[in-house]
This record gives C-alpha cells, sequence and structure tokens, in this order.
C-alpha cells in the first residue's frame, strides 16, 4: 500500500541539507513549499521557493499567511533555516556573528513555530522536526554562537512536546555530519569521506517519514549507513 501524500513545509531549502530534503521528498510525490533567505536555487527544482529572512517575524508571518490561504496546512513542517559561525573563541566572534547566528537559528524557528503551529494544531494533526546538531547535545570550543543557537533550540522543542496534543510530535533532529558547503567552510578537512546531502537525503527522508506521535519529544539522529545495513 503507497503511503500518503504529506504537505511539507521547510525553511532553508535553497542549498545544503534543505535543498535536498525538499527534492527527495517531491522524488517520492510529496508537496514541498520552502523558503530561503535569497528564494533562489538551481533550476527545476521541483517545489515552490519563496524569499523569506526567517529572523524578521514579518516576512515569516507573511509567508505562513500565503500558504494557509491557499490551505497549505502542514503535515510535517521541518524548521531547517540556520547559519553558522567561522571557528574563534567567543570573546573574539564579533557581535554581529553572535546576533546572526541567534537571530536565524534560534529566533527564526520560533518565528516559524508561532506562525504555523496554530492551523496545526487546529488540526490536531502534525509533525514538527527542528534540524538541530550534534553540537546542540554537546560542547567544545571555538562555535559558541552555533553551539548555543542549538542547545536553544533542543530545549524549545522540549518544552514545546509538552504542549502539543497528544496526536501530534515535536522533535530535534541530528543530521549527523555531512558534506555541506557550510561545514566544509568551518572544517573542510573534518568532512572528508562523508556523504553530500544528496546521498544523505534519502536516507534521512525514510526515517523522517516513519516518525509519529509516538515519537514526541525525542532527541533524534538521522541513522548512518552503517547503522542502517547492520538492522538489514
Amino acid at each position: 500500500m503507497q503511503a500518503a501524500k504529506k504537505t511539507v513545509v521547510l525553511t532553508g531549502a535553497s542549498r545544503g541539507l534543505g535543498l535536498a530534503l525538499a527534492r527527495e521528498l517531491v522524488r517520492l510525490g510529496h508537496f514541498v513549499e520552502a523558503c530561503s533567505r535569497s528564494g533562489q536555487g538551481p533550476r527545476e527544482l521541483g517545489f515552490s521557493l519563496q524569499a523569506v529572512d526567517v529572523s524578521d517575524s514579518r516576512q515569516v508571518t507573511r509567508w505562513a499567511c500565503e500558504l494557509l490561504d491557499r490551505g497549505c496546512v502542514p503535515d510535517i513542517l521541518i524548521c531547517n533555516a540556520a547559519i553558522i559561525n567561522p571557528p574563534a573563541p567567543l570573546w573574539r566572534a564579533t557581535g554581529s556573528e553572535l546576533h546572526d547566528v541567534i537571530s536565524v537559528n534560534v529566533l527564526g524557528t520560533g518565528y516559524t513555530l508561532q506562525a504555523l503551529l496554530p492551523s496545526m494544531i487546529k488540526r490536531k494533526k502534525g509533525l514538527i522536526i527542528i534540524v538541530s546538531s550534534g553540537w546542540g547535545r554537546t560542547s567544545a570550543a571555538e562555535m559558541a554562537p552555533y553551539y548555543a543557537s542549538k542547545w536553544a533550540v533542543e530545549g524549545l522543542a522540549a518544552s514545546l512536546a509538552h504542549e502539543l496534543p497528544s496526536s501530534m510530535a515535536a522533535v530535534t533532529l541530528n543530521p549527523g555530519i555531512v558534506k555541506t558547503d557550510m561545514l566544509s567552510k568551518c572544517w573542510p578537512e573534518r568532512t572528508q569521506g562523508y556523504e553530500p546531502p544528496d546521498v544523505w537525503a534519502g536516507r534521512a527522508v525514510d526515517f523522517i517519514l516513519r516518525l509519529s506521535a509516538r515519537d514526541n519529544g525525542c532527541q533524534l539522529t538521522v541513522p548512518a549507513p552503517i547503522e542502517i545495513a547492520e538492522k538489514d
């Protein structure tokens, strides 16, 4: 029996993980509405990509209203938009770097949830995925702004999980290490040997589509290829 097609709303979809997720979801026949700061991506996306700066609550609200006016209530909402700071001790990070990382990664997630959650809660249906990081569950030097932002969204999701109807779920998702442009710019040596986003996305989407209300409040990680092989 073929799985029901989902309406997926996704932020940060012009490149990297977001673009790969959107393309894989479309390939499987799901309907995707997405945004990015520029609203520009590669040709022939196969999904709608709007220009929305998630750190601006007015832009997020306007985009959400446009979606809802068209009857586009998410079955799955993926808060993926994020930026990263250049590696440096906290006292050497600029004020604008700290501000921008927190604004996009934390406030942008909050604004997106505030704009779209009421319509999902009204239906008492839906899955909220906040893309986090292994760095939102650990600590290390030179990445304090990014670490702080991911720890923050982990807490946001944990609290939200207590507030949702029992038929819904909010989870955080650590994608694992993926060879994205964003990560390569910070640590090119650390991405060697890891999958590019388009390879990773097949496994990630399969994992996402298996989630349900039973997973509410969980801190999840996309299974690594070796884990899948062991289970098979």
